[in-house]
């Protein structure tokens, strides 16, 4: 079993790279002027051995067309289905569509030209593809018609209109060669900024996240305290800024890579079945130390779990394909998903920061699951340089919510400030927590926790409470 399943990963392997050189031929030339011999020694193959793969030029062609599209169509609609609105889902569509072009760049420039209409089942499977991909955006904007988030707009034309913005951003990334890293958020959010300002009703309670008019700015005159680490305070901060809020960014942590690896180093390098990613910071930190071992793995074997969507994403930008992301971002959700499932002598591999919680360890050895949960990161309070201005300006601010994203978090903030008594300092304002474990470590303290979101424990969630919260 063991060798026949080596033998299927060489093939596959093999067929991937026969796929890339074709893909970069028939991007670059014609049809007809594409050889099958062009072909093998792009991909440093015999030519016999390539036929032993596809029969012809045209079923090579149309295999490579269709399998690009099922691997678009199957991962957009795993990922649709964890979204809230149909805001969500075009987001989803938008943005996915578009890093997946961008990723495999021969492949769009084959979509584009399309020219080539051969009358065989790989053909006719192909065209299916296509108009699966546009039935699908179709769905979201009947969707989002339906409950009134999008205008009443001719739905051919929508989907015609977003495909084709897509496309040309596309085209547009590609002749300035971006790779994946080089996007900005910014760029791929003022993609899709353009294409919500087409379909969305210019009605401020149904833009979701996206205020731009003065009349659309829901936190405008608040003051909003955003306690996280130093690296994410900025990216934390945009939506509320995008709301019309003032707000105040106090680091409260600073991630830091372990002072030992061997723990990692030797749990990455033995079996596992299972990848959890329980935070973003776990991916980055987990990411540059596989690279640092120049450790490449085959994540085909493996199920990768993310806790949210924005863990989820980063998985992606790091090339690593997530199988699961739980309906509650947290481990106290992944557990009520988990409970059901055959985890009986799996090895699960936790990349954990060095304070993290043991619920979801101890659940999944409740389930049978051996577990290794080695330390990929840890958390400080800030240095002092990075402290000094946020203090400063709270000392100044009349907040309104502070928002706390981790038990970290709430208790690095009393030590900062010297607060002796929580109850009596959050007495004058409304405290917000991410989840439910941070609104229990809050808590603790007698500390009312007056918003937290039901389901999405997100920043995108804490900011739909809070204006329904201050309104």
């Amino acid at each position: 079993m063991a060798t026949k399943g080596k033998i299927e990963t060489k093939k596959s392997k093999k067929r991937e790279k026969i796929i890339e050189a074709a893909s970069e031929l028939f991007s670059k030339m014609n049809f007809h002027e594409v050889m099958m011999e062009d072909v093998a020694k792009l991909a440093q193959i015999a030519k016999g051995t390539l036929y032993n793969y596809y029969s012809s030029k045209e079923d090579l062609y149309f295999s490579i067309m269709v399998l690009r599209m099922e691997n678009l169509i199957n991962s957009l609609r795993e990922k649709i289905k964890i979204d809230a609105t149909a805001v969500d889902s075009l987001h989803t569509f938008v943005i996915h569509n578009y890093l997946f072009f961008v990723k495999y760049s021969c492949f769009f420039r084959m979509f584009q030209r399309d020219s080539l209409t051969a009358h065989n089942e790989m053909c006719t499977e192909f065209k299916s593809k296509k108009c699966e991909l546009r039935d699908l955006l179709k769905e979201i904007i009947v969707s989002g018609k339906n409950v009134k988030l999008f205008r009443d707009i001719d739905t051919e034309f929508a989907s015609d209109l977003i495909l084709g913005c897509i496309y040309g951003a596309v085209n547009r990334a590609i002749d300035k060669d971006y790779k994946l890293g080089q996007i900005t958020d910014h760029e791929r959010e003022d993609l899709l900024d353009f294409i919500l300002n087409g379909v969305l009703w210019p009605d401020d309670s149904q833009i979701d996240t996206h205020f731009k008019e003065e009349k659309q700015l829901p936190l405008k005159g608040r003051t909003i305290v955003i306690t996280r680490s130093v690296e994410d305070s900025k990216d934390s901060s945009s939506a509320f800024l995008d709301a019309g809020a003032d707000v105040v960014s106090f680091p409260t942590l600073e991630v830091t890579q372990p002072k030992d690896w061997s723990d990692f180093d030797d749990a990455v390098k033995s079996s596992f079945d299972v990848l959890i990613f329980t935070s973003s910071n776990a991916v980055k930190m987990f990411a540059k130390r596989c690279q640092e071992l120049e450790l490449s793995l085959d994540y085909s074997s493996l199920f990768v779990i993310a806790l949210g969507k924005k863990t989820s994403a980063l998985c992606q930008k790091f090339s690593i394909p997530v199988n699961m992301v739980p309906k509650e971002f947290s481990s106290l959700g992944l557990i009520k998903e988990l409970s059901i499932s055959d985890f009986k002598g799996k090895t699960v591999l936790i990349p954990s920061s060095a304070i993290s919680r043991d619920e979801l360890p101890l659940a999944l050895l409740d389930l049978g699951a051996i577990v290794k949960k080695p330390v990929v990161y840890s958390v400080s309070v800030p240095k002092e340089e990075h402290l000094t201005q946020a203090i400063e300006t709270l000392s100044k601010a009349k907040p309104d919510v502070f928002i706390f994203t981790s038990p970290s978090t709430f208790r690095n903030f009393l030590d900062i400030m010297k607060i002796s008594e929580p109850k009596k300092y959050f007495d004058s304002y409304s405290v917000a927590a991410i989840g439910p474990t941070t609104k229990s470590e809050i808590e603790k303290e007698n500390v009312h926790v007056a918003i937290m979101p039901t389901t999405e424990y997100t920043m995108d969630g804490l900011l739909k409470e809070i204006i329904v919260f201050l309104s």
